[in-house]
């Protein structure tokens, strides 16, 4: 399972989103890309200041905050999360 973190430096809600996902990773293991979009123009332009986005297996899972209890619910593979 792959999950990407679309954020910036300075954001505090990525910063946030951050933290709920690698508390999570402590006891679900997954692979992990932190993207900062102001490092590609394209990704910069996309995302705006719409960031933190988290993807989970090239499909959006949140935006701006993630809820841990979703998070784990998608983890696990349940059609809910």
């Amino acid at each position: 399972m792959r999950v990407e973190i679309f954020s910036r430096r300075e954001c505090h809600l990525c910063d946030e989103a951050k933290a709920v996902v690698l508390r999570v990773r402590a006891d679900t293991p997954f692979e992990l890309a932190v993207i900062d979009v102001d490092e590609d123009p394209a990704l910069a332009e996309r995302h705006g200041l719409e960031v933190p986005v988290v993807v989970v297996d090239g499909r959006k899972h949140a935006k701006y905050r993630v809820d841990e209890q979703a998070f784990r619910r998608r983890l696990a593979g349940q059609a809910d999360a």
